[in-house]
C-alpha cells in the first residue's frame, strides 16, 4: 500500500514525517533509535507500552558466555546497553574464568525495572528522537524504477506516518500468544498487547514469515523462601564494567551486591513432571512454534536428558526494591496447578508464593535468509528489520542488531555504503552473518564456539576493535575517542617496556620463581618472557618489577592476555587475513549465476536465493562447495580482465 492509498482509506490521518520509523522498543528499538537519532536522524520510536522500554520479560541480566563480549561490541560502537547495565547491576560476575581469557564473559544480575526506567529516562532526553506509544499494523512502500521502497508506516489509530527508513524490532510480540497448559491468550510477554497485523502486511510484501516459541520461568516471593537449603552464589568485586567510560574513568557505579543461590532439582520434582507430561503443551501438539535448543524448558530436560537425574536451578533477585525471585532453569509450559507442585519440590521452595506463573510464547518472526549482511529485506529497499524479528533469542542479540540496523538505516537515507561488521571482528559480525547466511530454525543464541577467532574477539579488547569504527560513524565523542587512543598507547608502551627489560640472574628472581612453582633460570630473561609461563600472572611480577608504571586495571589485563597468547594470535593472524581475502572479493547482486559455466545446479540455486555480497560469505552458504568457489574466482578475474 501506498501513502496515498493509505490516506484514502477512512480513518486515516497525516501524523507527520520522520527521517527513521523505528517500530518497537525493546532492546533492539531502543539501540537503534538512539543511534538514528545520535546520528542527526529525526527518529520516532514506536512502542506499544510506555512503561515498557527495554523490557526484561525473561531472565533478568545482561551479559553472560558470549553474550557479555556483544554487550562489550556495543558500548565500544557507541551503543547504550553497557552503560545502563552498570548503572542497574545488583550483581556482578565474570564468566568462564577456569578456560582462559580468550572466553572471559562478564554477567551482571539487572534491577529489571531500574534498567526500564533509565532506558526510558534517556531516550526522553535525545535530540531528534521522539518517543510515541501506539501499535504500527502496516507498512507503506513506494514503487520506484522497478524497485520497492519503504515509505511509511500506519498506526491501529489510523494515523500515517512517512518516513524515508524503518526498522522493525517487533520482538516476540507478533501475532504472539502465551501458553500454559491448556490455556491459550493472545498476548505479548508479561501479559501486554500482542501486535497484531505487522506480520500479515510484511507477508504482504513478500518477506518470509516463521513461528518461533520460547518461554520464561515462574516468579516468587521472596518472603517465603527458606535459603539456608540452598548454595548462596554471591557476586564478584573484580568484574570489570561493561561501559568503557566506566572502565576507564573509575567511576563506575558502586552498591551493594545481591546474592543468587542454586539449587537442583528432586526425584520429587521429576515424578510431578512426569505424571503430567499428557497436560504439556509442549507434547500435546498445542505449541507449533520451534523452541530454544539451548534453553529448554524444564519437562523438555527430564524428557531428553533420561540419563540425568537432576538439574539445576538458579534463584536471583529480580531488584533491590522487590521480593520477586526468578528461577532461572525451570522454563516451563505446563498447567498452573502443576508449576505450583513443581516449585515445592525443590530444596527451600516448599512454602514459596508463585507471584507470576510460567508461560510458552509463541510468536511471528521472519526467515533471516531474507536480509542483506545490514539487515535491509531484499524486497523491500530501507525497510531493516533487527531483533528476535530476525529468529535470534536474548537481549544482547538483540541489542547488537539493533545498533547495526540504526547505522545503515542512517547510511541507506544519506546514500553510503552500509557498515557491516565481519566474522574476525566482532561476535556482532558472526551473529549476524550465521542468520542471514545460514538462517535458523529456532531461536538462534550467541555462544562463544560460533566465532572462529574467538582469541581475537576478546571481552577485554573490544574498543580496540570497534571504536575506531563507532568513531567514524559519528557515535563516538571526540573526548571519548582520545582517552581510547591514550589506553591503546598505554597497552603498547607497556608491550614494549615487558619485552626489552631484561632480568639478569639473581638470587631474588630465582626464589621469585620458586614461590611461583616456575622452573628458575641462569641467564638473563625479559618480563614478556616470564609472564608468557602460564604460573605466572601480571600482578605477580610486581616482586622483581621494581620500575613498573601505575596504570589501570584494563590496560595490564590486556597487556597480560596479549603476551601470553603472543604466539596463538600470530597464528590466528594469519588465518584471519586469508579470510580477510576472501571477503574483500565482492559479488554484485545482480550476478547471473545459472550462466556461470562449472557451477553445480544447486550452488546456482542457492547463490540466486541468498545472492550473498562476497566470496567469503559465498562459501559459507550451505550446499556451496570450495569447488563452486573456485569456479568464481575463475569467472570474476576472467571478467575483470575482459574489461580492462
Amino acid at each position: 500500500m501506498t501513502v496515498e492509498e493509505a490516506l484514502a482509506q477512512k480513518g486515516t490521518y497525516e501524523a507527520g514525517h520522520f527521517d527513521v520509523l523505528i517500530v518497537g522498543a525493546g532492546h533492539a528499538g531502543c539501540e537503534a533509535a538512539v543511534a538514528a537519532a545520535r546520528s542527526g536522524m529525526h527518529t520516532a520510536l514506536f512502542t506499544l507500552h510506555l512503561d515498557s522500554l527495554a523490557n526484561l520479560p525473561c531472565n533478568p541480566s545482561i551479559g553472560g558466555t558470549a553474550k557479555g563480549q556483544l554487550v562489550r561490541e556495543i558500548d565500544a560502537l557507541g551503543g547504550i546497553m553497557g552503560e545502563l547495565a552498570d548503572a542497574c547491576a545488583i550483581q556482578t560476575r565474570m564468566l568462564n574464568r577456569s578456560k582462559g581469557a580468550a572466553v572471559f564473559s562478564p554477567r551482571a544480575q539487572i534491577d529489571r525495572n531500574r534498567y526500564s526506567r533509565k532506558m526510558k529516562s534517556m531516550l526522553e532526553r535525545i535530540d531528534g528522537l521522539e518517543i510515541r506509544q501506539g501499535e504500527i499494523v502496516k507498512l507503506l512502500v513506494d514503487h520506484e524504477s522497478g524497485t520497492t521502497c519503504v515509505s511509511g508506516a500506519v498506526t491501529r489509530s489510523g494515523a500515517v506516518y512517512t518516513a524515508s527508513s524503518v526498522v522493525i524490532c517487533s520482538g516476540t510480540y507478533m501475532q504472539s500468544r502465551i501458553i500454559m497448559g491448556e490455556v491459550i491468550i493472545d498476548s505479548g510477554p508479561d501479559n501486554l498487547f500482542p501486535s497484531i497485523g505487522l506480520s500479515g502486511s510484511l507477508a504482504d510484501l513478500g518477506v518470509p514469515i516463521q513461528r518461533f516459541k520460547t518461554g520464561t520461568p515462574v516468579r516468587l516471593n521472596a518472603r517465603k523462601v527458606d535459603f539456608s537449603k540452598m548454595e548462596i552464589q554471591p557476586g564478584e568485586e573484580d568484574m570489570p564494567p561493561f561501559s568503557f567510560v566506566h572502565e576507564m574513568s573509575e567511576l563506575r557505579p558502586i552498591r551493594t551486591q545481591m546474592p543468587c543461590w542454586t539449587i537442583w532439582t528432586t526425584e520429587k520434582t521429576r515424578q510431578i513432571i512426569h505424571e503430567n507430561l499428557g497436560r504439556s503443551p509442549l507434547f500435546s501438539g498445542t505449541i507449533e512454534g520451534t523452541g530454544p535448543r539451548y534453553c529448554p524448558s524444564i519437562e523438555d530436560k527430564f524428557v531428553k536428558f533420561k540419563d540425568k537425574e537432576r538439574h539445576q536451578v538458579f534463584v536471583e533477585p529480580m531488584g533491590e526494591d522487590t521480593c520477586e525471585l526468578y528461577l532461572q532453569g525451570m522454563s516451563t509450559s505446563m498447567p498452573e496447578d502443576v508449576q505450583v507442585q513443581m516449585v515445592r519440590s525443590l530444596p527451600g521452595l516448599e512454602n514459596a508464593v508463585i507471584q507470576r506463573s510460567a508461560y510458552a510464547i509463541e510468536y511471528d518472526c521472519i526467515d533471516p535468509t531474507a536480509l542483506f549482511p545490514s539487515l535491509e529485506t531484499k524486497m523491500v529497499a530501507g525497510l531493516f528489520c533487527a531483533g528476535q524479528i530476525n529468529g535470534s533469542s536474548g537481549y544482547e542479540e538483540a541489542a547488537a542488531q539493533g545498533l547495526i540496523a540504526g547505522i545503515n538505516a542512517v547510511r541507506f537515507i544519506r546514500g553510503e555504503s552500509p557498515f557491516i561488521p565481519d566474522r574476525s571482528e566482532a561476535y556482532i559480525g558472526v551473529l549476524i552473518d550465521d542468520l542471514v547466511t545460514k538462517g535458523t530454525q529456532e531461536p538462534y543464541r550467541m555462544m562463544t564456539s560460533r566465532a572462529e577467532y574467538r582469541l581475537f574477539l576478546r571481552q577485554d579488547n573490544a574498543d580496540a576493535r570497534l571504536t575506531p569504527h563507532g568513531y567514524r560513524l559519528g557515535l563516538i565523542s571526540e573526548a571519548r575517542y582520545l582517552l581510547f587512543m591514550s589506553k591503546q598507547e598505554a597497552i603498547e608502551t607497556e608491550i614494549k617496556r615487558l619485552r626489552q627489560t631484561v632480568l639478569p640472574p639473581s638470587d631474588t628472581l630465582n626464589n621469585f620463581l620458586t614461590s611461583c612453582s616456575s622452573t628458575q633460570v641462569t641467564s638473563g630473561v625479559s618480563l614478556s618472557d616470564l609472564l608468557k609461563r602460564p604460573e605466572i600472572k601480571y600482578k605477580d611480577l610486581s616482586v622483581v618489577d621494581i620500575n613498573r608504571p601505575k596504570l589501570n586495571d584494563a590496560v595490564t589485563f590486556t597487556v597480560e592476555v596479549d603476551i601470553k597468547y603472543e604466539g596463538y594470535l600470530k597464528l590466528e593472524k594469519q588465518k584471519i587475513d586469508k579470510f580477510k581475502a576472501l571477503e574483500a572479493r565482492s559479488l554484485p547482486l545482480n550476478l547471473p549465476y545459472e550462466e556461470i559455466k562449472g557451477l553445480r545446479i544447486e550452488a546456482q540455486q542457492k547463490l540466486v536465493k541468498f545472492r550473498p555480497i562476497s566470496l567469503g560469505q559465498a562459501s559459507r552458504i550451505s550446499g556451496v562447495s570450495p569447488a563452486d568457489i573456485a569456479v568464481l574466482l575463475v569467472y570474476l578475474d576472467a571478467k575483470k580482465r575482459s574489461c580492462s
